[in-house]
């Protein structure tokens, strides 16, 4: 089978396709289709093409029940490096500012333990993720629901520049495939597939976050979750995976449990959520129960948790036996 040639009569037919069709069309189309051209088209734009069948291409991905014929790849990254140990952070586009310092927070550490961090390059959770992975000089890797000379959306063309130069952006799409509504769940199980463990940050019932979880859990992939308010629909989403059993994500060190590895230490962002200021500027003073520090704040319940939350997973603050305290450095 030519993946390749799968691949561009899916993109000028504006289909999704795994396996060749038996149709008269398609058989024209690859009797015509020139590999060696189209590939060398590929590379004077900086574009390459990984089949399915190549020795390279991730088993992890090949062994979904759908796996894409192939990945074009653009960026400085080897291809080799889609076989590393690879977690996915994923949720909201209109995330909170507690969820987009989480999804930072995570990525910047787990990439700064060796994984590769896999979003969606889209806004919100998947833009922080991938900008942690960057602070932490990390490899980061984002999967495209549109062709891969695209940067979707648009305002997001400088962190495609950044995630370019040490990971790589990848799509089942070739150049001058325009973004469609069915293609970003198409794109969510290759976010999945390349992936051993999928983070949920915050996702409201309906989201595409939750798809990309389904997907994982089909293809018996770890699915955790971060914790939030109960009263905030950005929550519900992933507060149901883990009434479900997903596994629950208080800090990065519960994601690299699950890969048997370490916690490095990495500068930290400063605190820009004024809740989380204030109560780590409270805990600076002494160690503090949650009644104290809401007595000391005046920070409501509502506010106080997930603020506490925010703090732990970005390692500044530890909790022990219902006293908080700043926690010390790593390493």
């Amino acid at each position: 089978m030519s993946e390749l040639a799968l691949a561009a009569f899916a993109a000028e037919t504006g289909s999704h396709l795994v396996t060749e069709p038996r149709s008269a069309r398609y058989s024209r189309f690859r009797r015509e289709f020139d590999a060696a051209e189209y590939r060398a088209r590929l590379a004077q734009r900086g574009l390459r093409f990984l089949a399915r069948s190549d020795g390279g291409f991730p088993h992890p991905l090949r062994a979904i029940h759908d796996p894409p014929p192939g990945l074009f790849l653009r960026g400085s990254g080897d291809a080799d490096l889609l076989a590393r140990p690879a977690v996915a952070v994923v949720g909201a586009r209109s995330c909170s500012t507690y969820g987009a310092q989480v999804a930072r927070s995570l990525g910047r550490d787990l990439a700064a333990a060796g994984l590769v961090v896999v979003s969606g390059m889209a806004r919100g959770i998947d833009g922080q993720a991938h900008r942690g992975a960057i602070e932490a000089d990390g490899v980061t890797v984002a999967v495209l629901g549109c062709g891969i000379d695209r940067d979707y959306p648009a305002a997001h063309a400088s962190l495609g520049r950044e995630i370019e130069r040490l990971g790589l952006i990848v799509s089942e799409y070739p150049p001058g495939v325009e973004p469609a509504p069915w293609r970003f769940p198409a794109r969510n199980r290759i976010i999945a597939g390349l992936t051993q463990a999928v983070v949920v940050v915050e996702a409201r019932e309906r989201s595409g976050a939750l798809i990309t979880a389904d997907l994982a859990l089909e293809e018996g992939r770890e699915v955790l979750a971060v914790p939030g308010e109960i009263t905030s629909s950005l929550s519900a989403g992933t507060n149901g995976l883990l009434r479900l059993g997903a596994i629950l994500v208080s800090s990065a060190r519960d994601v690299l449990e699950v890969f048997g590895v370490e916690l490095r230490p990495v500068d930290r962002e400063p605190i820009v959520d004024p809740r989380a200021r204030r109560l780590y500027d409270v805990l600076t003073g002494a160690p503090a129960t949650a009644d104290e520090l809401a007595r000391a704040t005046g920070l409501p319940a509502s506010d106080l948790a997930p603020a506490l939350t925010l703090l732990e997973l970005a390692g500044l603050v530890s909790e022990g036996e219902g006293l908080y305290r700043v926690a010390m450095p790593t390493g």
